[in-house]
C-alpha cells in the first residue's frame, strides 16, 4: 500500500468529526454552495432514478429489486447531472448521491444545485458527502424520534458546514480516487470469482456423493426418475413422502396473548445458515400448544424455503444438528422430519442441495412475482437412497471435504471485507484532506470502466424507495 503524507499546513475545521483540514480550503454553510431545486415534470415522461446508500443515484430501471411505483410520475422532481439528490426520509443511512443523469425522482428526495459550475466536482462531491463522517452530521440534523422517522429537512442540511478546496484540488482528488477505485474493485471483482469457482466445486462434491456415492467403480442402474439419472445399483430412489414427515409451516411472527412464547427459526436464519444451532439470535413471537408440538425444532430436522421472491431460492435446505427447546419453524418455511431407521437428516440436508433434487422443486414452483411450493410437490420429490452406512460414509466425506472448502471462501470474504474497510477510510482521508495526492501521478479511469467493474463485483444493492422503506436483496 503506497504511504501517504499530509498538507504542509491545517487550521481546525468547523465540524468536530475532521477535526483540521488543510489551511488554504474553504469551509462554509451548505447554502452558500447549493440551492435547493423544486422543479416538478409535467408530463412524468423523464426517466425516474433512485437512491442507494451503496451506489448513490442511479436509473431505476436498473434496478433489480421490487419498489414502490406510482400511478403517475407527474409531479415528480426534476433533476439534471451534477445535481446532489437526498433522499429525506433515509439521509441517515447516507441514501444521497450526485447525479450523471438527466431524470426525474421521488418528492420525497430532496434536489441540490451547485450555485456555480466552478464550486464543485461532481465525483468528488458525491465521494465526500457519502462518508461516515457526514452520515453523523445527517444523523444530528434529522428531526424524528427514531430512525424510521428521522428526516434531513432543507434547512437542516443548508446549514451544514461543507468543506471546498480548490476545483483542480478537487479533479486531482477525484482522479487518484478513481485510479484506486478500479483497483479495489478489481481486486473485489476477483475474489468474487474465486469464490464462485469454490461454491462450484463446493455443489460439484456434494451432487457427486449424494447421487453415486464414494466407490468411483460401483455398478451403476437407472433410477427411474428422469431428474437424478443412473445410481449406484443397490441404492434406491423414493418419494420423500416415503422417507420423511413434511409440514408447511404457518406460525406467523406476531405475539398473542392467548398462546405460548416462543423462539422462531426465520426465513433469513434458513437461507443464511447450513446449520441451525442455539447460537442464532431468534426473533421473539408466539405460538399455540398445536404449534409448538408440530413446529418445534428437533435433532435431525431439515428446514427448507417453501416460498421465495425467485425461482432458484426454493427449497434451500438447512440442518438441525441438535434439538433447540422453545425454538419452532416459522411461516414461509417447510420442517421436513426424517423417519428413524430410513434416511440420515444430514444425508436428506445434503441431498437437498444437490443440483438433481433441486431442480425438480425449481420445476415445481408456481407463481409469478412470488414463487411457492404446495406441500404436495415437496412429498413427491425424488431422493436417492443408499443404505445407512454409506449415508454416514457420504456425509463424512462431504463434510471434510466442504470444511476445507468453506474455510478457503471465509478467507476470500474476510479479505474482501478488509479491502472494503480500507477503501473507506482511504477515501474519507483523502476528501477530507487529512492527506495529500496532489504530486502523485494515476492513470485516467473512464466513468465506463467503473461502472463495468460495479456489475461485475455484484455488490449488494439495497434500494431505498419512495416511501421510506428499505428493500433488501437478501
Amino acid at each position: 500500500m503506497m504511504k501517504l503524507a499530509p498538507y504542509p499546513e491545517y487550521k481546525d475545521a468547523g465540524v468536530s468529526w475532521v477535526g483540521s483540514i488543510p489551511a488554504h480550503w474553504p469551509e462554509k454553510r451548505a447554502k452558500y454552495y447549493f440551492k435547493e431545486i423544486d422543479d416538478r415534470s409535467q408530463t412524468g415522461d423523464e426517466e425516474m432514478l433512485s437512491v442507494s446508500h451503496i451506489t448513490g443515484v442511479t436509473p431505476r430501471s436498473q434496478k433489480n429489486v421490487t419498489m414502490f411505483k406510482a400511478e403517475s410520475n407527474v409531479g415528480q422532481k426534476r433533476c439534471q447531472p451534477g445535481d446532489l439528490i437526498i433522499n429525506t426520509m433515509w439521509a441517515w443511512m447516507s441514501a444521497l448521491g450526485v447525479s450523471n443523469h438527466a431524470g426525474i425522482v421521488s418528492p420525497a428526495y430532496g434536489v441540490y444545485r451547485p450555485r456555480s459550475n466552478q464550486d464543485y466536482d461532481y465525483y468528488y462531491l458525491d465521494s465526500l458527502l457519502r462518508i461516515e463522517g457526514y452520515r453523523s452530521e445527517y444523523i444530528c440534523r434529522s428531526t424524528g424520534i427514531r430512525s424510521s422517522r428521522l428526516r434531513l429537512y432543507p434547512d437542516k442540511f443548508l446549514s451544514m458546514p461543507v468543506v471546498c478546496p480548490p476545483q483542480d484540488e478537487q479533479q486531482t482528488i477525484a482522479r487518484f480516487l478513481k485510479a484506486q477505485d478500479r483497483l479495489f474493485r478489481k481486486f473485489i471483482r476477483n475474489k468474487r470469482r474465486f469464490i464462485e469457482l469454490l461454491k462450484e466445486q463446493k455443489q460439484n462434491i456434494i451432487t457427486q456423493a449424494v447421487t453415486r456415492g464414494l466407490d468411483p467403480n460401483v455398478k451403476l442402474k437407472p433410477s427411474g426418475v428422469e431428474w437424478i439419472g443412473d445410481i449406484p445399483k443397490h441404492w434406491d430412489a423414493r418419494r420423500l413422502r416415503t422417507l420423511a414427515a413434511v409440514r408447511a409451516s404457518g406460525v406467523d411472527k406476531n405475539t398473542n396473548e392467548d398462546e405460548v412464547p416462543v423462539m422462531l427459526c426465520n426465513y433469513v436464519d434458513v437461507y443464511k445458515s447450513d446449520r441451525i444451532t442455539a447460537a442464532i439470535d431468534f426473533m421473539k413471537a408466539t405460538a399455540t400448544p398445536e404449534e409448538i408440538r408440530a413446529f418445534e425444532l428437533k435433532a435431525g430436522d431439515v428446514i427448507i424455503t417453501k416460498d421465495s421472491e425467485s425461482w432458484d431460492d426454493i427449497a434451500i435446505p438447512t440442518f438441525v444438528p441438535e434439538a433447540i427447546p422453545g425454538v419452532v419453524c416459522a411461516y414461509h418455511l417447510a420442517l421436513i422430519r426424517p423417519f428413524s431407521g430410513e434416511i440420515e437428516g444430514e444425508f436428506l440436508f445434503r441431498a437437498f442441495s444437490s443440483d438433481p433434487v433441486a431442480d425438480q422443486f425449481r420445476i415445481a414452483a408456481t407463481g409469478v412475482t412470488r414463487f411457492g411450493l404446495a406441500q404436495g410437490a415437496i412429498k413427491g420429490a425424488f431422493f436417492p437412497l443408499p443404505p445407512l452406512e454409506e449415508q454416514r460414509a457420504i456425509i463424512a466425506h462431504i463434510n471434510e471435504k466442504c470444511a476445507e472448502i468453506s474455510q478457503a471462501i471465509s478467507r476470500a470474504e474476510r479479505e474482501i471485507e478488509l479491502m472494503r474497510e480500507y477503501r473507506t477510510r482511504l477515501i474519507s482521508d483523502v476528501v477530507t484532506g487529512q492527506v495529500d495526492v496532489r504530486g502523485i501521478e494515476v492513470p485516467d479511469v473512464a466513468e465506463e470502466e467503473l461502472l463495468a467493474l460495479e456489475e461485475d463485483t455484484a455488490e449488494s444493492d439495497d434500494v431505498i424507495d419512495d416511501e421510506g422503506d428499505m428493500d433488501e436483496t437478501d
